[in-house]
């Protein structure tokens, strides 16, 4: 499918770097705690106070992420936080005098709360400045993970090859499912037909590599109204071409919002694609005991390879949060604090693994099953809480993104952290919190969806070598 294509249009990233040097910051909000993998040395918030955001805007880097969580919660709750983060990041830049873009970063994979969080954040930019954003560009491309758009059609990499998105199971998600995988026909999809998919904007590769950032920034400065926008993007020089117009078709007065996958926001921040951390980078960052805690939430079938290989590779001590215990009411406490204390105490001897049961329990609708998936996460981040209360691990790897961000909020209470690297090449971001009871101790961000079968074991190699 790739052959035949267009010439790169090359740019460099110290390029970008330069063109949005004193701009506007970028400011992502981010649905789940993954965002963070492209990118290195960048503030991340859990919190969203003006004072946290304050603090975020007074550092130097061009981009920052606040946590916002919202694919966990329910479209009625995504929305109400979204205009809390939106309220206190005006009053945050007014107090900074520092401008801001806004980016509502999704999955790559096409699940989340769209079009309600764009439609959220353009409504409250109209209201406090008083002038509508004229486009959504709609970004969704994941360069590392193999998530691709090709002729506005986002495809995902596996074993067999490319897999147009509208096929893989992450399309069959019980809260966030979809059947197309032309981006024009899923914007149609999931507005319920109030944009047309031959209303949408489609930038090409043709656009990006043939006409260069100057013909892209005429094609996005047409947008008007919220128009939609799709972006072909199959590598970093593609999204940063993107990132030029951008910045100049924002410097001209179009006034656009932001729907992007990861790969976007190391390309508009102007960043390179960095090696993975070292052994010598991470030793410095660690916790109390000789080992680390791992967390596992997520249910993809990725995700239970990757922890079957964890356990031939050895080295651990594994504890089972069964779902239907955290289910009920009246076993569920005494059930967590026996987990979570066989844990704390076997992390003087091995890395202890913390899962939920790997039967996936869902509801009778959207929302039943994603109220369940809270209820499991919450139980799972109250044994972290109680690991970490008796016993300061190593390092904390969590696995899946509504557990891991549950997991930074609640079970380690991070409010501000930097995104210090990768893992993994351009995936599993370590942070390194800067406040709380889980300052110093890294903290790894690893998504359900990502990475080949030895990719958790192999994270887990590198933080033992430390």
């Amino acid at each position: 499918m790739l052959e035949g294509l267009p010439p790169v249009h090359e740019v460099s990233a110290a390029e970008v770097a330069a063109r949005v040097t004193g701009g506007p910051r970028l400011v992502v909000l981010d649905d789940d705690p993954t965002g963070t993998q492209t990118v290195a040395d960048v503030p991340v918030l859990t919190s969203w106070t003006v004072d946290d955001l304050c603090w975020a805007l007074r550092q130097d880097s061009a981009v920052f992420f606040v946590l916002t969580n919202t694919r966990s919660l329910s479209p009625e709750d995504a929305a109400a936080r979204n205009r809390e983060v939106v309220r206190a990041l005006h009053a945050a830049s007014a107090a900074e005098d520092t401008g801001y873009v806004l980016a509502s970063r999704g999955d790559s994979t096409l699940r989340g709360h769209f079009p309600l969080e764009t439609d959220v954040l353009a409504e409250e930019l109209t209201e406090l400045d008083g002038k509508a954003p004229d486009g959504v560009v709609l970004v969704p491309a994941y360069i590392e993970a193999g998530r691709l758009t090709v002729g506005s059609n986002h495809w995902m990499r596996t074993a067999d090859g490319l897999l147009p998105v509208g096929e893989s199971e992450f399309a069959r998600d019980a809260t966030f499912g979809y059947r197309s995988s032309s981006l024009p026909e899923w914007v149609e999809e999931k507005t319920g037909g109030r944009t047309p998919a031959d209303e949408v904007l489609r930038v090409t590769l043709d656009d990006l590599r043939g006409g260069g950032p100057a013909h892209t920034a005429r094609l996005l400065s047409s947008l008007r109204g919220g128009r939609t926008a799709v972006v072909d993007a199959v590598c970093d020089d593609d999204l940063r071409v993107l990132a030029l117009a951008l910045a100049e078709a924002e410097e001209n007065g179009t006034r656009l919002l932001y729907r992007v996958g990861p790969s976007f926001v190391r390309a508009r921040a102007g960043q390179a694609a960095r090696a993975p951390l070292t052994p010598a980078e991470l030793r410095p960052l660690r916790g109390d005991a000789p080992h680390g805690l791992i967390v596992v939430g997520s249910h993809v079938a990725l995700t239970t390879r990757q922890l079957d290989r964890l356990r031939e590779r050895g080295g651990i001590a594994e504890y089972e949060l069964d779902v239907a215990l955290l289910l009920d009411e009246e076993r569920r406490d005494a059930h967590v604090a026996e987990v979570a204390a066989a844990a704390a105490g076997a992390l003087d001897a091995a890395d202890a693994v913390i899962r939920t049961s790997r039967v996936l329990v869902t509801g009778a609708d959207a929302d039943d099953s994603l109220a369940i998936s809270r209820r499991v996460s919450a139980a799972l981040v109250e044994a972290v809480r109680q690991v970490n209360a008796a016993r300061r691990p190593a390092f904390v790897v969590a696995k899946g993104g509504i557990t891991s961000s549950d997991t930074a909020t609640h079970g380690l209470e991070i409010r501000r952290a930097w995104a210090r690297g990768t893992l993994l090449p351009g995936i599993v971001s370590l942070w390194e919190p800067v406040d709380g009871p889980a300052a110093g101790i890294p903290y790894i961000v690893f998504a359900g969806n990502v990475g080949g079968t030895d990719a958790l074991a192999d994270a887990l190699d590198l933080l033992r070598s430390a």
